[in-house]
């Protein structure tokens, strides 16, 4: 076991989670929030420990498999504890089992919450709750990738343990430029999604939070009614996003490189936009007398369908009172997950297909 490079892997992430910090303390000055300090606390004390363990670069840099599952394991575990920090000190979260569970369930997607009032946070606690899920979306390790090659091509193994899809694959000859372009196409799509909800009068704090929460597929929200008090036209963005968030990236990838043919020709995308088209077309059909509206029961049924199938957990309606059909085909959505590859939870719909 290659301890040292574990031990600089860890540095690397205290450190990185002490810039990630920033944004929510930023935040707080701009909305000139007292708790924005615990930000400044934590990424202090991000820095006091994570400078030390970078100070020397290991000399051997060979990472096997279980150096991945160790690092990814270890990781996981020092950016929860570190991350609900802020909300300890803050008061936001007084009790620490509390806010771990907050963090873990914002790094890890669930998107499930102890809270009770959401509104009631500062702004800044709001900002970190959702960018918790933008960075535990695409994954820190694999933002770290992009920063630090590993030599000997080793460095694979920290991918594939940190990728919950049922395998990996390379976008260019380097590991370091996968990530990067895996890195880019995310940031891309969230700036879109910001950009679109500012266009239908959504306010840019809202507009940030709501795309991180998207983007991650997680699902926090600012609103203790989830999505359901925004406009038709901001539930139609948020539901696109859903979705092509479950897309697995290297579709665009291929898209991008303009190999149309190989996008075109990966199974697991091609099912997993014909499971949502199937679902949406029975809950529409199931629902309409609920809405009187054909319009309104599809785009009704098209957002907690992609929700659902993508784990994200944004909701617009109470659709317990939904009739069983429904509700039936949205659990067996929720198992099935999104692609491999791509932000969303679940079974996956490639292991679905095998």
């Amino acid at each position: 076991m290659n301890y040292s490079i574990i031990i600089y892997i860890i540095g690397m992430i205290l450190k990185i989670e002490a810039v990630f910090m920033a944004l929510p303390a930023i935040t707080a000055l701009i909305y000139q929030e007292t708790s924005g300090v615990a930000f400044l606390i934590t990424i202090a004390l991000c820095l006091v420990i994570g400078l030390p363990l970078t100070r020397k670069k290991p000399t051997r840099k060979a990472f096997y498999t279980k150096e991945g599952f160790v690092t990814v394991a270890l990781s996981w575990i020092v950016l929860s504890i570190i991350g609900a920090i802020p909300f300890v000190i803050s008061r936001s979260i007084p009790n620490p089992v509390d806010a771990l569970f907050e963090t873990v369930s914002g790094f890890t997607t669930t998107g499930a919450s102890i809270l009770s009032d959401v509104e009631a946070l500062p702004h800044c606690m709001l900002m970190w709750r959702s960018f918790t899920h933008w960075i535990g979306g695409m994954g820190v390790l694999v933002f770290i990738l992009s920063l630090l090659p590993l030599t000997g091509g080793y460095h694979m193994n920290l991918m594939k343990a940190e990728s919950p899809g049922p395998s990996v694959s390379k976008l260019a000859p380097k590991v370091q430029s996968t990530a990067k372009i895996l890195y880019s196409i995310y940031f891309v799509m969230t700036v879109i999604q910001i950009l679109l909800l500012l266009v239908g009068g959504m306010p840019l704090f809202d507009s940030i939070c709501t795309a991180f929460g998207t983007a991650g597929t997680g699902g926090f929200g600012i609103k203790n009614d989830s999505m359901a008090s925004y406009s038709t036209y901001l539930q139609v963005v948020i539901t696109v996003f859903m979705i092509l968030f479950g897309v697995n990236f290297n579709a665009y990838f291929f898209i991008i490189t303009k190999k149309f043919a190989q996008a075109f020709k990966m199974e697991e995308v091609r099912y997993y936009f014909g499971i949502i088209g199937i679902a949406i077309l029975i809950i529409t059909c199931n629902i309409y007398h609920i809405f009187g509206s054909a319009a309104k029961a599809f785009q009704q049924a098209a957002f907690q369908v992609g929700s659902i199938i993508t784990t994200t957990g944004y909701a617009t309606t109470d659709f317990n009172t939904w009739p069983e059909i429904s509700r039936t085909i949205l659990v067996l959505l929720m198992f099935i997950g999104a692609c491999a590859g791509s932000t969303g939870g679940g079974i996956k719909v490639s292991r679905i297909l095998i």
